[in-house]
């Protein structure tokens, strides 16, 4: 029997991981503290494990364009700003206009609010605009609607560039994924196998699957 959403992964584990992880600095300690007080699915929150691998990835990076697709209340965002090169930005894209107006809040009150563009509307039109204003993407991180996943990944590979990541959370869909039976049944948990089949077998990328939370597909660009 699968256990509830995220929750595969032994709490003890995840508790030590995150006792010996950096601490989340203030701004996002009390942004994720009003998301599982006032927000519906807190869940979907990257929280303090998931923020510090966005926040050490973007540092490595050093990058100048990020794509966060699935800003919710803006927690990834601020991570991924964290690493920005001198003159980096975060263009960060949701639907919902309630979430937004909480995101642009918490952005404002952090040292980041110049770093981030908040874009409110369909993910995948949005996508389309930003292709035609920024050169290139060198980090891309993939947080949206799991049907779109592939749709996401075919509208930004040809325009990260060379050595430039993607990464695309929720690919182990709280197990979901290790059952046939899922796969056959659920329609998201279907999407993502073939997501992350396809991304294995794409020879314009390196791939690698972390059993970080509930799951992370890093791909570098070739």
């Amino acid at each position: 029997m699968l256990l509830c959403r995220m929750d595969f992964i032994d709490k003890a584990i995840q508790d030590y991981s995150e006792l010996n992880t950096k601490a989340e600095s203030p701004w996002l300690n009390q942004l994720n503290r009003h998301t599982h007080t006032n927000v519906l699915k807190p869940r979907m929150l990257s929280g303090h494990l998931q923020g510090r691998f966005l926040s050490m990835m973007s540092h490595l990076c050093k990058p100048l364009n990020v794509l966060d697709i699935g800003t919710y209340t803006g927690y990834s965002a601020l991570c991924l700003a964290e690493g920005l090169g001198e003159f980096g930005k975060v263009y960060s894209i949701d639907n919902n206009e309630e979430l937004m107006l909480t995101a642009s809040e918490f952005i404002q009150k952090s040292p980041y609010a110049d770093k981030i563009s908040l874009i409110t509307g369909d993910a995948l039109t949005s996508i389309k605009h930003l292709n035609e204003q920024v050169n290139t993407w060198d980090l891309v991180w993939i947080d949206a609607d799991k049907s779109e996943y592939m749709a996401y990944y075919e509208l930004l590979i040809d325009k990260v560039r060379p050595g430039g990541l993607i990464m695309a959370d929720n690919v182990l869909w709280s197990g979901k994924i290790l059952d046939k039976e899922e796969i056959l049944k659920d329609r998201d948990t279907a999407i993502l196998n073939e997501f992350n089949n396809k991304i294995t077998a794409d020879s314009r990328v390196d791939n690698l699957l972390l059993p970080i939370r509930d799951g992370i597909m890093m791909l570098r660009k070739l």
